[in-house]
């Protein structure tokens, strides 16, 4: 089963692990078959939230809304089960200075039945 592990950090622990150590991890990952994809992302600095209301589409500069903490990037990884996920997500590097939110990937559900 995919689950996605979303890494957050506070603004002062943004730059706390260094990118070598996360890319290690990652090659871990990858060379025991649970790696899907991981991505560091940019300082929350450089988002924008795009919304559609009756049509309308608005943009914020930022994120949705004001947290301690900031999604800072993701590893989508397999795991046999929500325990395995758990497990691989506390060896994620980042976990020592902000913290990592394990959710299971759902399917799209297209309605279509197969004859």
């Amino acid at each position: 089963m995919k689950y996605l592990c979303l890494v957050y950090l506070s603004e002062e622990n943004w730059s706390a692990c260094p990118d070598t150590s996360c890319f290690a991890f990652a090659e871990q990952l990858a060379q025991s078959g649970h790696m899907l994809a991981a991505e560091p992302l940019y300082p929350i600095q450089t988002a924008t939230t795009v919304r559609v209301r009756n049509g309308q589409m608005s943009m914020t500069d930022g994120p949705f809304a004001e947290t301690k903490e900031q999604l800072a990037g993701f590893y989508l990884i397999d795991a046999k089960d929500l325990n395995e996920a758990i497990s691989l997500a506390a060896k994620i590097p980042p976990a020592k200075f902000g913290s990592i939110e394990v959710r299971p990937v759902r399917e799209l559900d297209l309605g279509i039945t197969q004859n």
